[in-house]
């Protein structure tokens, strides 16, 4: 496994790779590595010849100073896990390699950006598709490989690639969760042990509405209640927010009537969580 910070000798890796005729597959994660993440990795290994794993904490995605101090970070660990499942390449740079002084060009990720994730964390979805799009023209890969627990980065980002023609096909992954069904997350480790218990109902509030829609409820307002109905039930959790969406235009819908996905963010005393699953 080859490591590297910056973006010349990874695009000159990438560019060897493919001179071979070999397909070079991406997966972007923010490090503190997890069974999800191996999941992705995994599924880049059968799509692709070389996989490429960027490691990178981006500063430019976090609104709140205080989440970005604490977010975990184990390069060294998070190495070993990329070396154990077959990792060609890991890419790491610095924050002043990514965002040199005079840095100031940004990507407008448009109105997918403006609801759920976007509208609760101003400057997100900037800082999310600015930095992706350095890590693509960085790698350069054939495919990259995004999971579905971040449904709505993940329709950003396909929505980008087409709009931009960056050419390299977006691969997704569906959520891993743990045996209690909590989807699996770098801030998971930050939960205490009282709100690891209470974050079940995280879960448990999406299955409430894919229940409600499965047994024939098709009012919004319905479905939504049956979310809140869970949340507040567990004295631990103050809900952020809940919205059953179009899938492909991320608008809230009033009244389900074709394919629709429900998501969620809740707070667990300073770590919040967010989901989503399918109706």
């Amino acid at each position: 496994m080859q490591r590297f910070d910056q973006p010349a000798d990874v695009r000159a890796w990438s560019d060897a790779a493919r001179a071979r005729g070999e397909v070079v597959g991406l997966v972007p994660t923010m490090g503190a590595l997890h069974d999800g993440h191996v999941s992705l990795i995994k599924l880049a290994s059968q799509r692709c010849d070389q996989v490429a794993v960027s490691i990178f904490v981006n500063p430019l995605q976090f609104n709140r100073p205080d989440d970005f101090e604490t977010y975990p970070r184990t390069l060294d660990d998070d190495l070993a896990t990329c070396q154990a499942v077959g990792v060609d390449a890991v890419y790491a740079p610095t924050p002043a390699t990514m965002y040199p002084r005079r840095f100031q060009t940004h990507v407008d990720p448009g109105r997918l950006a403006e609801t759920m994730e976007g509208a609760a964390r101003p400057g997100h979805f900037r800082g999310v598709t600015t930095v992706v799009t350095k890590l693509l023209t960085a790698v350069r890969p054939d495919v990259a490989v995004f999971g579905e627990k971040d449904f709505q980065q993940l329709t950003i980002i396909r929505r980008m690639v087409e709009d931009l023609d960056l050419g390299l096909e977006i691969v997704d992954a569906p959520t891993v969760r743990e045996p209690d069904g909590l989807a699996m997350s770098s801030r998971n480790s930050r939960l205490s042990p009282d709100d690891r218990i209470a974050a079940r109902c995280v879960p448990a509030a999406l299955a409430a509405v894919a229940d409600a829609a499965a047994g024939g409820e098709r009012d919004v307002a319905r479905l939504l209640g049956a979310a809140r109905d869970v949340i507040g039930g567990e004295l631990r959790a103050r809900l952020d927010y809940v919205s059953v969406f179009d899938p492909e235009t991320l608008e809230p819908l009033e009244h389900l009537d074709g394919p629709a996905r429900v998501a969620i963010a809740v707070w667990f005393g300073e770590v919040r969580l967010i989901d989503n699953r399918a109706l």
